[in-house]
């Protein structure tokens, strides 16, 4: 892989140059502990794991994630307000195709109503997003698509499995 993501449905190469991945939660959301077990997590399976932190502003995530071209960026909520803000984040991130195009995946607590509909899911991946993996679901989904990124199998998009109608 060279510094632009795989087209979608492509599969990411594991001999990525820089394999860092970019761990962060977004403005509203001032939890830790979400990001300490995603470090930890993508650092045993051998990513370079860069932690934003806390209530990281949009700016800040944007010129992080241009700059450091990651092999991955993992946006993680646990407030409840990932949905809405992921939709803003996202399209920041999106909003010049010439950039830099890595992988982005959004999870956790996403919505303060319980689990996203499908529609809400399919919303979030149409702004761009390549996984969304609710918290209310098993999270072996994640934990399969990090393997397979750190053995560059990967396949993306990720549709989250379950999601209510």
């Amino acid at each position: 892989m060279n510094d632009d993501a795989a087209p979608v449905g492509a599969v990411v190469d594991a001999g990525a140059a820089k394999r860092t991945v970019i761990v962060s939660s977004m403005a509203s959301d001032s939890h830790t502990w979400n990001l300490v077990y995603l470090e930890l997590l993508l650092g045993e399976l051998g990513f370079d794991v860069v932690n934003l932190g806390a209530c990281v502003p949009d700016e800040l995530l944007r010129s992080e994630y241009l700059s450091r071209r990651p092999a991955l960026l993992v946006l993680s909520s646990v407030n409840g307000h990932g949905y809405q803000d992921g939709l803003r984040v996202i399209r920041r991130l999106r909003e010049f195709p010439q950039a830099h195009r890595a992988p982005v995946v959004i999870g956790g607590k996403l919505g303060i109503g319980g689990a996203l509909t499908e529609d809400e899911v399919g919303q979030l991946l149409l702004a761009g997003f390549d996984a969304v993996f609710d918290d209310q679901r098993d999270p072996a989904p994640f934990h399969r698509l990090a393997a397979e990124l750190s053995t560059g199998s990967a396949q993306l998009p990720v549709r989250v499995e379950g999601a209510e109608a």
